[in-house]
This record gives C-alpha cells, sequence and structure tokens, in this order.
C-alpha cells in the first residue's frame, strides 16, 4: 500500500503519462457551463473551460464529418496537453458541434497516394493523439451526439465514461476491415479493455458497426440518452466523476491504463514502420481508392 501512495506524488497534471518513460441539449448543456470561458477556438476544435467547474467542453467543429486528418490530430493532441497541464481544469466533455457525427474517424486522404515521409508523420500524430488521451489524469467522457466509426470510435473509447444519443441510425465500431485495411494493436487492445476479448474478436474481424442499442448492450457506451440530452447529461456525469478524490481515480486510472500505454511505448516505431510498410501496397492503395470512389457516389 506504501508502495502506491508513494507513486501517488509521481502524479502530475501531464497526465498517466508523467508516470511513464521518455440544439436544445446543447444550449442547455452550455447553459450549465454558466461561467465559461473560451479557452481555445481553432477552425477545427473549440474548448471552453468553465472556472468554476473545472469542466472543459471540446466540440468538434471540421466539416463535413469530423475527420482525423493531420492537422485535426495535431490541434486535439495540443488541446488535450494543454488542459492536462491546467491546474484548473478536472475533466473534459468530449463532443461533436456537427449534426449527426461524432467523428467518421481517420482522413483516408492522408493514407492514399502519399509519400512514406507523409504516412510516418500522419501516423506519429494518431499515435500521439491516443498518447495523449488514453494517458489523460483528467475524467474524460465522449458525448458521442453521432456517428462514430474506426478512428471516432478509438477517441471514444479512450474516454473514461461515453454517453450516446439513443438514436438506432447512429453507429460506431472499429470498422477497418470493411475498408481492407487492419486495426493496428493498440487499436485492438482499447477495444479489447472496454468489452473484453470475445467481443473484440468478432467486431474487429467482421469490422462490425454497432447500433447505439448494440453499442450499450456490449459494453461498448455506457448510457443511451434522448439526442437533445447527450451533452447535459455528459456534464451530470462528470459531477458523479469528479466527487472522487482526484488522487485516488488517478492512481486506480493509471493501474488499468499503464500497461497497454507501455505497450504502444515498447513498439512505437516498429508500429510506424508496420503502418507506412502496410499502407504503401499496391493492394491497400487500391482498396482505399475503391472506397473513396464509392464515397463519391454516394455524395452525388
Amino acid at each position: 500500500m506504501s508502495s502506491i501512495l508513494r507513486r501517488c506524488t509521481k502524479l502530475t497534471h501531464s497526465g498517466i503519462l508523467s508516470m511513464l518513460p521518455g440544439s436544445n441539449g446543447r444550449s442547455c448543456a452550455l447553459q450549465y457551463f454558466a461561467s465559461e470561458k473560451r479557452y481555445s477556438t481553432s477552425s477545427k476544435i473549440k474548448v471552453d473551460l468553465d472556472s468554476n467547474t473545472g469542466v472543459a467542453i471540446m466540440q468538434f467543429q471540421s466539416p463535413p464529418v469530423n475527420s482525423l486528418s493531420l492537422d485535426f490530430l495535431t490541434e486535439f493532441a495540443i488541446n488535450i496537453e494543454k488542459l492536462e497541464l491546467d491546474r484548473s481544469c478536472r475533466g473534459v466533455i468530449i463532443t461533436s458541434a456537427l449534426p449527426k457525427v461524432f467523428s467518421a474517424g481517420l482522413d483516408i486522404l492522408e493514407m492514399y497516394q502519399k509519400s512514406p515521409e507523409h504516412y510516418v508523420e500522419f501516423w506519429k500524430a494518431v499515435q500521439e493523439a491516443w498518447f495523449k488521451l488514453y494517458g489523460s489524469s483528467k475524467v474524460t467522457i465522449a458525448a458521442i451526439n453521432g456517428n462514430s466509426p474506426a478512428g471516432g470510435c478509438l477517441l471514444a473509447m479512450c474516454c473514461d465514461y461515453r454517453i450516446m444519443a439513443e438514436n438506432p441510425r447512429y453507429s460506431i465500431g472499429l470498422n477497418e476491415t470493411q475498408l481492407g485495411i487492419v486495426a493496428p494493436f493498440w487499436f485492438k487492445d482499447t477495444m479489447q479493455n472496454v468489452v473484453g476479448h470475445r467481443e473484440t474478436e468478432k467486431g474487429l474481424q467482421l469490422g462490425k458497426l454497432y447500433t447505439a442499442p448494440e453499442a450499450l448492450k456490449v459494453g461498448l457506451v455506457d448510457e443511451l440518452v434522448p439526442e437533445e440530452k447527450v451533452v447535459s447529461s455528459a456534464a451530470e456525469a462528470m459531477s458523479k466523476w469528479l466527487a472522487i478524490p482526484d488522487h485516488a481515480r488517478q492512481l486506480s486510472k493509471s493501474m488499468m491504463r499503464k500497461p497497454t500505454i507501455d505497450r504502444l511505448l515498447a513498439a512505437r516505431e516498429a508500429d510506424i514502420t508496420n503502418f507506412v510498410s502496410f499502407t504503401s501496397k499496391d493492394s491497400i492503395q487500391k482498396s482505399l481508392g475503391m472506397y473513396m470512389e464509392m464515397l463519391k457516389k454516394r455524395r452525388s
């Protein structure tokens, strides 16, 4: 027990990673944060921090579908790090300012007909965004107010708690195999930590997108609420999490997540090399090209 308490002193506002090497509902929710101040705004992400509650609302606002481009991921990691270092911030609610979508996942354009150097830079940004969010010492709640496939699902799973709109048209899951690509081991680890080995095995092989009711049934999300109450419900849930002493909650979170973080830290360079090699294959480029053509036809 004493060793655990000694580790508590190592938890800083740099997060768990500091312990390692190297609509109407939206309006109501914003009224809840009556004293919020504009913390950070960019073309892709807006962050408002309530100085009284210590809770920040991060809204994705990158039309049309909040794709995780290199620029988006860089801004995301920077914003999470800023909040991590801010002693007045205790929790972060992550949601979307766009209708019907939380995030459509990784931007396929970043992986199609680019140079190996670009693939390296992009994948480092994906890893960094995961490290920052999964390793955050803050309470993180995903307010999923729309579809959340692939990378969007990954970001949601990184959070401590997930609330999703009760809309059967919305879905969430790691559907990479449907695109002819494979989710990396740390995507798998993150999902397995949430829903268990068997459900992860089925979900990854089938590239399954779970409807909101299905996601609740398997534990991929924790609550379903009316769409107009997603953010306000996240604020209510946040108050319960913040009632726990920070140091005890942070240590518990670290004990659960540190092995998963360590696993990617140990294989980070190899993971980048594998991504570049896999993405550069002619067969994968062909699959991505076919997928983008299918999307163009759908939009037209």
